[in-house]
């Protein structure tokens, strides 16, 4: 009884109380003071969260947010489908490893959105452009936790499994890709975090839907309640996002720290 009093404290007192003075800091910082701009009480807790519920009830929110999921989503398949197989390969194939390690390292360091200019060039003002810079970087950590995976496999089924016959190809689909889950769901989580921060300013290309371009657009249109809404629910789906992947990892044991 005593325990399950613990975890229940710990697992919902806390959290909430975290919150309850992120609230308050938040209402503090906001407060309009003598000497201090009355523009900062439009960003305010209050005129936030009513401007939250007024955009949830018209569906704009709604609106953005499935087209910012879509693209987030887009982005993160393709960092997959890309970073998976090169992480097997270069984890597995040693000479690869060498070969690769110091072009990736360089690439990983480059900022994502420093291929907007290129992105704009090739693939237009539209989708395509944005799901490629979430792609960008979102591979990095796919590739190198999958690699790292592999690495750390014992090398001893790898012996067992060529002892029966297995081909190269047949031990990496078999046996290297189901070792290296737990690694591979972390570095989906990783990119998650990293794909949806990198999504928001790629939507600021030119693109007229999505979270980010909402941001601009009540910018522009000085209002300054829905501006602070639009980045509460910016935060509020990519903590949404966080947890559903460490969820994923805890349901099927594959939780690191």
């Amino acid at each position: 009884m005593m325990r399950s009093r613990r975890l229940w404290r710990s697992n919902a007192v806390l959290p909430a109380l975290g919150v309850v003075w992120a609230l308050a800091l938040w209402w503090l910082a906001t407060l309009p003071l003598p000497g201090r701009s009355s523009l900062l009480a439009e960003f305010g807790p209050g005129p936030a969260l009513a401007a939250l519920a007024r955009m949830a009830q018209d569906g704009t929110l709604l609106h953005h947010s499935l087209i910012s999921l879509r693209r987030v989503l887009m982005g993160l398949a393709l960092a997959i489908g890309i970073g998976v197989p090169l992480g097997l390969l270069s984890g597995y194939v040693r000479g690869l490893e060498r070969t690769t390690s110091p072009v990736f390292q360089f690439l990983r360091t480059i900022s994502p959105l420093s291929w907007m200019p290129i992105a704009i060039m090739v693939l237009g003002i539209a989708d395509r452009a944005v799901v490629f810079l979430v792609a960008v970087a979102a591979v990095w950590p796919v590739l190198l936790n999958t690699a790292a995976g592999v690495r750390t496999l014992d090398r001893g089924w790898l012996w067992i499994a060529r002892s029966v016959g297995a081909r190269p190809a047949e031990m990496l689909v078999h046996v290297a890709l189901p070792a290296v889950l737990g690694h591979l769901v972390s570095g989906i989580r990783l990119a998650t975090g990293v794909a949806w921060i990198v999504l928001v300013p790629a939507e600021m290309l030119g693109v007229t839907s999505g979270l980010g371009y909402l941001v601009l657009d009540t910018r522009d249109r000085l209002a300054y309640p829905e501006l602070a809404a639009s980045v509460l629910a910016i935060g509020s789906l990519g903590f949404l996002m966080d947890a559903a992947v460490r969820a994923l990892e805890i349901k099927l044991g594959w939780a690191g720290g």
